[in-house]
């Protein structure tokens, strides 16, 4: 499997990027991770409300469950 920057994807590597080099959206994925107890919940839960308001980063990568997942590892 060919991987970017450690991540399964660009899209993926590019949401982490995103979500994590902020404190407010660091706070927000705990949040979720608090609120639905587990990752794979949180992650879906955060990409539905993300899509309702922003469905991608400045950049261009969609935010999906699977990519903000991925950027929720370490957090709990």
């Amino acid at each position: 499997m060919a991987t970017y920057n450690g991540y399964r994807s660009w899209n993926a590597w590019n949401v982490s990027l995103w979500l994590n080099n902020c404190e407010d959206s660091q706070n927000l994925m705990k949040d979720y991770i608090r609120k639905y107890r587990t990752i794979d919940k949180a992650a879906r839960e955060m990409a539905n409300d993300l899509a309702q308001c922003s469905p991608r980063t400045p950049d261009g990568a969609r935010y999906n469950a699977a990519s903000i997942r991925e950027a929720m590892r370490g957090l709990m």
